[in-house]
């Protein structure tokens, strides 16, 4: 026998869509905020009210406590049929098809939960609304009986309607026993104004840029008489929380729906008007291996950031940081204080933002990760307040989780992530060369002048003469002082010439992992050959065994001698490598640039090969130089892995990378150039490209690369230079003749 049937919900299924999905009250309270918008309302006010009741039962006086929460607003409010038809139909999907209120406002609870999500905040709920034409329509609500029933149908709500002289507009009062009455307690409440507060973002008045419909809607919170000095019948507007215009750095604009920036750049502590950044084009990840990134509309931005080191706190509070409630000056405790608080980047979506991202502490953006590999260069969670404000759900693609926790992890979710990076990275480069200029950050010079400094004493013996003379020391014994100085400085000279050594030792195996990918793109083929076709060997070995077969034979031939050329992939390899293997550095020698030229670009022949990049040297094969072979392996190597990942990252069609050897006087001149993206000009003038840690790279890079190669030009008599170009990178390499 067979039949049809229809799916029956049970009764606690709205419990289930309501209560147990929402996150918490303060959700369930911001989506009945949002209905009261939807409905064009100018304000919404949320009220709770605490009571107690006196109940006469068997002859005794009982007291009832509990609470009330009221949402009251003045919009259209809902005929009788909208009630019915809509407001009892769960994920109904009004809202999704009229997108729109009947004032133009972009509908923000559309999946057609959002009101169930009452039951979480109290056990029964009534349901007021006046529509325009004077009708009332009031509903009745018992969460229990839904937790009781069987199936849902089985839910009988009371539903009256009659004529009323009362303005539109919609009452929902939700009330709770004595328990939800003790769940408000004064951290609770607080942690409702912040909710509130952080509901809308505030207004830049001084940003030529519309206002978001949602700072037209006031939102109202009336405080009964609750026990706390501070929430205890009180009734005030919600502002949003202060956009400080007090920020160190900013960084302001937007990213296309197509990855195209259009950024603005601001430093307050130089004082000089904003900077326009260059537009560049984001490339996102599309490795099916890793999270896999889309780009998720027109996104705009406004990111603030606080330094937050003690003489950065001194120079925010003079300026004038202020306690936003108060009005008040602060001190250095209250100033971090107030940023602890503030702190957060939030994702808004048409003036309504998206619980918990802004949340302070929620660093869905992992900010505090990447900082700790890079405390110099990277900005945590708790130095900056963002705004982020994404498009509608059918444009950006980025939904919202059922429960109101954010939003789901979908391509491009992972894709607003990277895109924020990269905004972010934009503001991170241009701060950390500011801060590098004016001695904020580490000291610019070089490892080997900061160990020749280490081991100087000159300034030391000059303090001694000075020191004798005034003793009126005699001058044997003064000499005698000296000469003891002068050895003791000789013989650390020697210890810091070991220094530089090992240093240059450690930076050459930086420069080795850089080329690990290489190794393992190159080794993977002959490696999967050998294993495949050893097994098969041994195979006709044990047939040649039993019966001799000349065919078979000449296969086996033909495999070994096919095995000797996959292994002479990995010797040619090795030896492509081996002069950025040393275990020990040994004396400076003569050797022809040519060569090295020619072997770091073998080193990188496959990749150059599959990215279509075009490579010219032009050099004449007799020149020499004298100096560490290896440094200018470090040296070439660090610039060509740069320019494969920047013309990977690039839209052009012949990719090409050159060299250009020449004399010039007593100098051997290379330049080197491609034609990528180039370096923005202010990070050449100020050299942060040669500062341990700063990277351009998205994601980030180690930041090592042109800090090892400026460091191994200069232990060869040789300068590593950046120049600018609007056609590509451009270095010269100019080494002194000896």
């Amino acid at each position: 026998m067979s039949s049809t049937y229809q799916i029956k919900p049970a009764g606690r299924h709205i419990l289930t869509i309501g209560r147990d999905l929402i996150k918490d009250k303060y959700a369930a309270i911001v989506e009945l905020v949002k209905n009261s918008y939807d409905a064009d309302s100018t304000n919404c006010t949320v009220s709770l009210q605490p009571f107690e009741e006196k109940i006469k039962e068997n002859d005794k006086i009982n007291i009832k406590r509990g609470i009330k929460v009221i949402i009251r607003d003045d919009g259209h409010g809902m005929p009788f049929e909208t009630v019915t038809d809509k407001w009892m139909v769960p994920s109904t999907d009004d809202k999704l098809h009229r997108n729109k209120s009947p004032n133009g406002r972009i509908m923000q609870g559309k999946k057609g939960i959002g009101r169930y999500s009452a039951s979480i905040i109290g056990d029964d709920l009534i349901l007021e609304t006046v529509d325009k034409n004077g009708n009332l329509t009031t509903l009745y609500l018992i969460w229990e009986d839904f937790q009781n029933a069987k199936f849902l149908q089985d839910v009988d709500i009371l539903i009256e309607n009659k004529k009323t002289n009362k303005p539109s507009g919609t009452e929902i009062i939700i009330v709770g026993n004595e328990d939800h009455l003790k769940e408000w307690n004064e951290k609770q409440l607080r942690n409702l104004k912040a909710e509130l507060k952080k509901l809308i973002p505030p207004f830049d008045k001084n940003a030529n840029e519309k206002k978001e419909n949602s700072q037209d809607f006031q939102i109202n919170l009336e405080l009964g008489n609750f026990p706390y000095e501070n929430y205890s019948n009180t009734n005030e507007v919600i502002e949003p929380y202060p956009l400080f215009e007090l920020f160190d750095y900013r960084i302001s604009g937007a990213v296309s729906k197509n990855g195209t920036t259009d950024l603005v750049f601001e430093n307050k502590r130089t004082g000089r008007p904003a900077e326009k950044i260059p537009p560049v084009t984001i490339k996102l990840n599309q490795d099916p291996n890793k999270d896999f990134q889309s780009f998720c509309g027109n996104v705009k931005f406004d990111f603030r950031v606080f330094d937050r080191d003690p003489s950065s706190i001194d120079a925010l509070i003079e300026r004038g940081l202020k306690d936003p409630i108060t009005g008040e000056s602060v001190g250095k405790r209250e100033a971090r204080v107030i940023l602890d608080t503030y702190n957060g980047i939030g994702v808004y979506r048409e003036g309504f933002r998206i619980r918990p991202l802004g949340d302070a502490g929620y660093d869905w953006l992992s900010l505090d990760n990447e900082r700790v590999q890079n405390p110099s260069l990277r900005i945590g969670s708790d130095q900056i307040i963002g705004f982020i404000h994404i498009e509608q759900e059918y444009l950006s693609g980025l939904e919202e989780k059922s429960a109101r926790d954010g939003i789901k992890e979908t391509s491009e979710y992972f894709g607003l992530i990277e895109i924020s990076k990269q905004v972010l990275k934009e503001l991170e480069n241009r701060r950390f060369a500011y801060r590098q200029k004016v001695g904020l950050g580490r000291s610019k010079r070089k490892i080997d002048n900061k160990i020749e400094t280490l081991f100087d004493f000159k300034d030391l013996q000059s303090k001694i003469n000075k020191e004798l003379d005034s003793l009126e020391i005699e001058t044997s014994k003064k000499k005698k002082i000296n000469d003891l100085i002068k050895s003791k400085e000789e013989r650390n000279n020697l210890i810091a010439n070991e220094l530089k050594q090992i240093i240059a030792l450690y930076q050459g195996q930086a420069t080795v992992g850089k080329i690990i990918n290489v190794i393992l793109h190159e080794g993977r083929k002959p490696l999967g050959y050998f294993k495949n076709q050893i097994p098969m060997i041994f195979e006709w070995e044990k047939e040649l065994e039993e019966s001799y077969d000349h065919e078979l034979f000449e296969k086996v031939l033909n495999r070994l001698t096919t095995i000797g050329e996959q292994g002479e992939i990995f010797t040619k390899l090795f030896a492509k490598l081996d002069p950025l293997s040393a275990k020990r550095r040994g004396k400076k020698l003569d050797f022809k640039i040519y060569d090295v030229l020619i072997n770091v670009q073998d080193i990188f022949e496959s990749e150059l090969k599959s990215q279509k990049i075009s490579v010219s040297i032009s050099c004449n094969a007799a020149f020499q130089i004298h100096g560490w072979k290896e440094d200018f392996y470090y040296i070439f190597t660090n610039l060509l892995e740069n320019s494969i990942y920047w013309l990977y990252n690039y839209d052009q069609n012949h990719k090409k990378i050159s060299f250009n050897v020449y004399e010039d006087d007593n100098y051997i001149v290379i330049d080197y150039r491609d034609n990528g993206p180039g370096i923005e000009k202010d990070f050449i003038e100020s050299e942060i490209i040669f500062e341990p840690e700063f990277s351009n790279k998205v994601g980030g890079g180690s930041g090592l690369g042109l800090s090892i190669a400026g460091e191994a030009a200069a232990r060869n008599n040789a300068k590593l230079q950046a120049i600018y170009s609007d056609s590509g990178a451009f270095f010269k390499v100019v080494i002194q003749r000896i």
